[in-house]
């Protein structure tokens, strides 16, 4: 009986082939805009969280932060003025820090790296061996700082892919000499490419060299910019991050009552607070293409309207001949359903060429979801059961006598 039923519906949706399409075609903008939309959110949210962990695992930065007391909001001309990290409080926490995997001292600055008639701007690192295994960094050649270069301050530094695509094309570039900013620098490794980050940073044009090199031939202090601190897999970074507050407050003589003049930034907490913003976008972005399949099921609910009225003489025939009010009513809405489906079946289709397409244009992941496309199945039978109803029940309640009237 249903197989009946359903050989009955996909006749008549054959039947008037062009108004079925675009009947259906409401349905299928509905589905393909709340997949492609959902997909590319999802592709999007594991972006960031990829974006995030390069900078590291478990991953905690200590910086400078504002002053305490007379420094403060409203408290004197010194406010935007940052009491600077140095050696104690990097000494401090390698010396005192519990639970940490890895801890490095770092400091910045944009300066002209040049090789031969070659020149290129980058973001050069002064830090010691401890920042590869912190930053979840690895050598793709070559090795890293050992201690003596490190506490010595020896002229040698490590390279990120894109400095050594300027420089020395596909060649290996161990034992190179450069020279960063005025200072001759020997090549001893290469940085594992880690590409461009989710905010158009390139993460490979940089350059790696201690820290006390840095600091006396390019910074011109012994200030320290960031502490990176790689918790261990056992150990909350939120529990870590407390003893490191405690830890520099008690080494920044820093009162009970006072403020903290440094910050620690959690990378996993940015990472998920990241990943909930785009995940909370995705939904209301899902939503507002959900309107859609509510406007296709009122096109549905229309194009069954007229087909009943179109065929109350047939109606009227079958209901004259023995068959029931269920029968009818079981008919459109196997119908209506049957329309509503192949809609939603085509709109996936065309959701994942969307989101596909998007995907490799923003260069995201590809991340389609099996439990919403199984969703969006569901939805889209039910927009047609739902919508299909009315007019089933009106086509089921028809008089015979006045069906077989009906001109």
């Amino acid at each position: 009986m249903i197989w009946e039923t359903i050989r009955l519906a996909l006749r008549s949706v054959r039947r008037n082939a062009l108004r079925s399409f675009l009947t259906l075609l409401g349905i299928v903008i509905g589905v393909a805009a709340v997949i492609a939309m959902l997909t590319i959110g999802s592709g999007t949210t594991e972006k960031v969280k990829a974006d995030i962990a390069q900078l590291g695992s478990n991953l905690l930065v200590v910086h400078p932060g504002r002053p305490a007391g007379p420094g403060g909001p409203g408290g004197g001309s010194d406010w935007g003025q940052r009491r600077k990290l140095g050696s104690k409080e990097f000494d401090a926490l390698s010396t005192r820090l519990t639970g940490a995997r890895a801890i490095s001292a770092a400091s910045q600055k944009q300066v002209r790296v040049i090789y031969g008639t070659e020149s290129l701007s980058v973001s050069v690192t002064g830090t010691d061996s401890a920042f590869l295994d912190a930053r979840n960094w690895t050598l793709a050649s070559g090795r890293p700082f050992t201690e003596q270069e490190t506490r010595n301050g020896a002229g040698v530094c490590l390279i990120g892919e894109t400095v050594r695509q300027q420089f020395f094309g596909a060649g290996d570039p161990d034992g190179e000499l450069i020279r960063v900013n005025r200072s001759a620098c020997k090549v001893i490794g290469l940085l594992e490419p880690k590409g461009y980050t989710g905010f158009g940073q390139d993460q490979d044009n940089v350059v790696l060299m201690p820290l006390v090199a840095f600091q006396r031939r390019i910074a011109g202090n012994r200030n320290i910019d960031n502490i990176y601190v790689s918790a261990e897999d056992s150990v909350q970074t939120s529990e870590l991050q407390t003893r490191i507050e405690n830890i520099l407050r008690d080494v920044r003589r820093i009162p009970p009552d006072g403020e903290d003049d440094f910050g620690v930034r959690d990378m996993t907490q940015i990472a998920d607070t990241m990943a909930s913003a785009s995940a909370t976008m995705t939904g209301m972005l899902g939503a507002v293409a959900g309107v859609s399949l509510l406007v296709g099921g009122i096109g549905i609910m229309n194009i069954m309207l007229v087909s009943v009225t179109e065929r109350t003489r047939e109606i009227g025939i079958r209901l004259a001949i023995g068959a029931q009010e269920k029968h009818i009513l079981i008919q459109f809405l196997v119908e209506a359903t049957v329309l509503s489906l192949l809609g939603g079946i085509i709109g996936i289709l065309l959701g994942l060429s969307l989101a596909g397409g998007a995907a490799f244009a923003l260069s995201i992941p590809f991340a389609p979801s099996a439990a919403v496309i199984m969703l969006a199945v569901g939805f889209s039978a039910l927009i047609g059961m739902v919508f299909g109803f009315f007019p089933a029940l009106r086509g089921a309640r028809l008089d015979p006598i006045d069906a077989l009237r009906h001109e």
